[in-house]
């Protein structure tokens, strides 16, 4: 019983770590994916600019 909560200790830190890691990863690829449909809406907002015009 020991050696389990022995191992169990060392893991925790571990896989907390895993987590924050997959976690700052997925914030990035959001953070891309935004980026892009900003462009996107900058390039229909201009192309209805131009339409007006």
């Amino acid at each position: 019983m020991g050696i389990g909560v022995g191992i169990l200790i060392y893991l925790i830190p571990i896989i907390l770590v895993a987590f924050v890691i997959r976690w700052i990863r997925l914030i990035m690829l959001n953070s891309e994916e935004q980026v892009q449909q900003n462009k996107e809406i900058i390039t229909l907002l201009t192309e209805l600019k131009e339409k007006k015009n």
